[in-house]
């Protein structure tokens, strides 16, 4: 069994910075691609981030030049550093990781979300 246990997200004004992460735990054998995404009220989920197991990176448009995502192999962690926070931020955020078992079967396995709130 895998677990993802996602933390960070709060409430800051526009302007501030906020750093997400998301730790697995369980049975793993390793971890290919990793990303978050996010769910505003009313809206589709959509890709934030997202880097892989040889740690390109790729960015929505929304938050190029603010947003930056990274991987702790050693630690099955991905975070996401979120600067210059606008309101139209505001969403639950929710990791993806891409997670092969010892079996070598690959799954995908979600964070539970947290909600980050940008005040204006």
């Amino acid at each position: 069994q895998v677990q993802l246990v996602e933390s960070g997200g709060g409430l800051v004004q526009a302007g501030g910075s906020l750093r997400l992460s998301c730790a697995a735990s369980g049975s793993i054998f390793s971890i290919d691609d990793m990303a978050w995404y996010r769910q505003a009220p009313g809206k589709q989920r959509e890709l934030v981030a997202a880097i892989t197991s040889g740690e390109r990176t790729n960015y929505a448009d929304s938050v190029k030049g603010r947003f930056t995502i990274s991987r702790d192999n050693a630690k099955n962690t991905v975070y996401l550093q979120m600067n210059s926070l606008k309101p139209e931020d505001t969403a639950v955020y929710y990791c993806k990781l891409a997670i092969k078992s010892y079996s070598r079967w690959v799954n995908d396995y979600w964070g539970q979300g947290t909600q980050v709130t940008v005040s204006s």
